[in-house]
């Protein structure tokens, strides 16, 4: 497809969902609810259609070659179909945050101010690989009030088309405006370049990728990005730290699913407490399989540890690699998380309450936790039941993003003749 054609797909799929978010954004609660169960049953009635789409998008893979890994998460198999049937329903299931009222107060005037819950608008969502990320995005972004225009990634284009096209069925057959969601049917670049200039239409942009593929975005979008460039997650055990707690809360952020944005990727070790923690902390990593990059002082207590090259800190492993470093207080670990850490998970293992809460207010990241694994901070964890993604900036969100976050609040003022003085 020529560039002007690819700029006027885009253009015009940006008007129409600023036409449908529109309409959608007073739909009621009960017709979302319908549209989503109805595209969870669909789902399962058209999987052997959307396999021989998947097919497309995999025999393609393998002709490129891709990675084993990379055609397991584009692979929409039996259980990737449940899964995404499953988040449907308790999409569903959630309280739908649009219309909610909040905070009536009668002020001196006498107006009484309150605030509402309105939907952002239009999401434009950009990815890659993984085509369940299409349904999971839509439905969010559906049952929050919000049209939606996904651009996955191009190995996964004849999936993603498959997808969106159940969920425009049952749209339109509920009277609904298909165009509440949308994919970009063309593997073109240039296309993501044309969607980011559309400030007209398009309210937040959310990545959700590699590094590389968030910084591109931010850098060239021309609408408000809800950013989550990596996460680099700290565990500090504290001078009084229970020992056994902080080597099963350390095990648990690193080794569980060590290529997840809130695994663990440095420990930090006070140095009353480095004596006794790292030895049977090092023995467990170990037989984990864990490579220990440490700095001088671990290695003077643990000697099997790599010397830490001075990349190491502040490095998203996303593999059983974990940097170690002996601090001598928690005035040097919370500068080295300010310095090092990605605003991602912080997590302090203490005994002391006043260490505790002094953890909490200092240190800036979008989820701080005492004496619990990084690996909670989660959408579905924290009780929000799904998420869009983790913002790490503080406009408009920080932290995992439910249908909450994907909603903001208008002021509304109820009067009777009350003018001005």
């Amino acid at each position: 497809m020529e560039s002007t054609q690819i700029e006027s797909t885009v253009v015009e799929m940006a008007r129409a969902a600023r036409v449908a978010s529109r309409a959608l954004a007073s739909v009621p609660a009960a017709v979302k609810d319908r549209v989503l169960l109805k595209t969870a049953d669909a789902l399962l009635a058209q999987k052997d259609a959307i396999a021989v789409e998947n097919a497309k998008d995999l025999d393609a893979g393998r002709d490129k070659g891709l990675s084993a890994a990379m055609l397991d998460r584009l692979e929409l198999s039996d259980k990737v179909i449940s899964s995404m049937v499953q988040g449907l329903r308790e999409v569903a299931a959630l309280a739908d945050p649009v219309g909610e009222v909040e905070s009536m107060k009668r002020r001196p005037s006498g107006i009484l101010v309150g605030r509402m819950r309105v939907p952002l608008g239009v999401v434009g969502m950009i990815y890659e690989s993984r085509p369940n990320v299409t349904i999971d995005a839509a439905a969010l972004c559906l049952k929050a009030g919000n049209a939606v225009i996904l651009r996955g990634g191009s190995e996964a284009i004849h999936s993603n088309l498959a997808l969106a096209r159940v969920l425009r069925e049952v749209l339109e057959s509920e009277g609904l405006d298909p165009a509440v969601v949308q994919v970009i049917p063309v593997t073109d670049r240039a296309a993501i370049n044309v969607l980011l200039d559309q400030e007209e239409y398009i309210d937040l942009i959310i990545p959700r990728g590699g590094e590389g593929l968030i910084r591109f975005v931010a850098e060239n979008s021309r609408i408000p990005v809800l950013k989550h460039y990596k996460g680099v997650c700290h565990a500090y055990i504290d001078a009084d730290a229970d020992v056994e707690t902080g080597i099963d809360i350390v095990m648990n952020g690193k080794t569980q699913r060590p290529g997840v944005c809130n695994a663990l990727e440095g420990l930090l070790v006070h140095a009353d407490i480095a004596e006794d923690f790292l030895p049977g902390a090092a023995a467990a990593l170990e037989r984990a399989g864990v490579e220990l990059r440490g700095c001088v002082r671990s290695r003077g207590i643990v000697p099997s540890m790599t010397p830490a090259a001075d990349g190491d800190w502040g490095t998203e492993f996303l593999d059983l690699v974990l940097a170690v470093r002996v601090v001598a207080s928690m005035d040097e670990a919370i500068g080295y998380i300010e310095r090092y850490g990605s605003r991602h998970t912080e997590v302090i293992v203490t005994r002391s309450y006043e260490n505790g809460q002094r953890f909490l207010r200092e240190v800036d990241a979008s989820a701080v936790m005492i004496n619990a694994s990084s690996r909670f901070n989660d959408g579905g964890q924290f009780g929000l039941g799904a998420e869009i993604g983790i913002s790490t900036t503080k406009l408009h969100a920080y932290g995992p993003m439910g249908l909450e976050e994907l909603t903001t609040r208008k002021f509304i003022v109820y009067g009777e003749g009350e003018v001005r003085e």
